[in-house]
């Protein structure tokens, strides 16, 4: 039998390959495999070894120690082997201040503070806690922080959180608004192109601000509303944050339902161009009725300002024998209503009669008969209204009331569109005076009419302004 031959490879630490072994004999060869396998075996746990013991130096090596790495106060690059005595404080001036504001009313017992309840009072409080603060911790800004500090109070002063703007609808009553907000009124090109196209232009930032567009749909009715319509577009594509349209008279809202077939529901086709533009809030003074509100969405809430508390003092303050309140019609009722009962909560007068006429119309802005229900013998009469057109039913009303024995006959409604002949009408009534709102803009001719008085609702709309900005309730402006 031949001798068995195998050739057995083993590899040096550093060399290449060994010299080939042969062995004579199949005995010789299963020593030496032992031998080998063995001698195998014990390098391979030695090689292993050798590199954990190798890795746990190279770690060790790799590592740095902590306070090897420090950050120069006066640089901002990072060395290695540097020293340091400790790592920076990583919380700014600003953290620090925060937190040491609320370790002092922890510490402190809480003072009371006063919350501002109009405008004025508003500027007022935040300059004086703006000085107090500024005072406190001014010695620890550094020169870079002062900068920064005044130049974001800078900012905030002339570009604060409200916005007032307004279109060529009541210009007066816009700046009046702002006055007794104590701010600038907005500034806004709102004109017309050659061809008769409205034009607008906002000339100021609105990005993320509370702005408020001034804007009664007054006669030119379709004019007033297509700049309304058109300013909200402008701001909502300018990032306002919020827009809240105020409307001191609702046009088309007369036009409330169908009365016939085949006519349009303008006073909602209206509020839906409105809300389709992107308005958030409507604040709106004396709504024809108040269904009108139910025309917006629930997301677009509706403020319907009460004009009457307007009038209250200025009745309240004249000498009245046995005042009777009457509505012209009988949709009005609940308005006459309020004004007596405000009368009689504000002035203590327990005995202020309520009266209404029924009247009976041929066609639009013709009354074909007027049928008083009430006793008015001898007393002093106020007919209350949302507004006078032409005022035809007011006159007629007055001549109802002096036929069935009235002492005197006073008017107030909160709008005076005195179309056509109305301002003439008024002059040769009966009525001994009609008060009206400015929320539609006066005329020469109103202002001729001795028996004319207009009344300001600017105070009420900046403070129904201030309080929905500051996030307060509108109902406390009628208790």
């Amino acid at each position: 039998m031949a001798p068995l031959t195998k050739k057995a490879f083993a590899s040096a630490p550093s060399a290449g390959l060994l010299e080939p072994v042969c062995f004579s004999s199949h005995e010789e060869c299963s020593q030496r495999g032992s031998f080998v396998a063995a001698a195998a075996l014990s390098a391979g746990i030695l090689l292993g070894t050798c590199r954990i013991t190798s890795c746990e130096q190279q770690k060790q090596a790799n590592a740095v120690k902590p306070n090897l790495f420090s950050i120069d106060s006066n640089s901002t690059n990072v060395g290695i082997n540097a020293v340091s005595s400790a790592p920076r404080d990583p919380m700014t001036v600003y953290a620090k201040i925060a937190i040491k504001r609320e370790i002092e009313k922890t510490e402190t017992s809480p003072e009371p503070v006063a919350q501002a309840t109009s405008p004025k009072a508003a500027v007022g409080a935040a300059t004086e806690a703006a000085e107090v603060v500024s005072s406190k911790y001014i010695n620890e800004m550094t020169a870079n922080e002062l900068l920064i500090e005044e130049a974001t109070r800078k900012a905030k002063q002339h570009s604060g959180g409200l916005k007032l703007f307004s279109g060529n609808g009541n210009m007066a009553l816009s700046l009046e608004i702002a006055r007794h907000l104590g701010i600038n009124l907005g500034r806004a090109t709102v004109g017309k192109f050659a061809d008769g196209e409205a034009n607008v232009v906002i000339h100021e930032n609105v990005r993320g601000k509370d702005v408020y567009v001034v804007q009664p749909t007054c006669p030119p009715v379709n004019d007033n509303i297509m700049e309304l319509l058109l300013m909200v577009s402008t701001l909502r594509r300018a990032s306002a944050r919020r827009i809240t349209v105020v409307i001191p008279y609702y046009g088309y809202a007369r036009q409330d339902r169908k009365m016939q077939a085949r006519v349009p529901i303008s006073a909602a086709d209206v509020a839906r161009l409105m809300e389709a533009m992107g308005i958030d809030r409507v604040i709106a003074v004396d709504l024809h009725c108040g269904q009108i509100q139910g025309f917006f969405g629930p997301r677009v809430p509706v403020d319907n300002l009460d004009g009457g508390i307007v009038g209250l003092d200025y009745f309240g303050s004249k000498d009245l024998y046995n005042p009777v309140v009457v509505s012209p019609d009988a949709g009005g009722v609940y308005r006459a209503k309020k004004f007596k009962e405000g009368l009689s909560q504000k002035y203590d007068v327990q005995d202020i009669g309520l009266a209404m006429i029924v009247k009976q119309r041929a066609r639009a802005g013709s009354v074909d008969q007027m049928d008083l229900v009430g006793d008015v013998n001898g007393c002093d009469c106020i007919l209350v209204d949302d507004m006078i057109d032409t005022a035809g039913t007011l006159c007629k009303a007055a001549d109802v009331l002096v036929a069935n024995g009235a002492r005197r006959v006073f008017a107030f409604a909160s709008h005076g569109l005195l179309s056509g002949p109305g301002n003439d009408r008024i002059a040769n009534s009966k009525m001994e005076e009609v008060v009206i709102l400015n929320t539609i803009p006066t005329s020469p001719q109103r202002n001729a009419n001795e028996k004319l008085t207009e009344l300001s609702v600017a105070p009420l709309l900046a403070q129904a302004i201030f309080n929905i900005h500051a996030k307060k309730s509108i109902s406390a402006l009628f208790k």
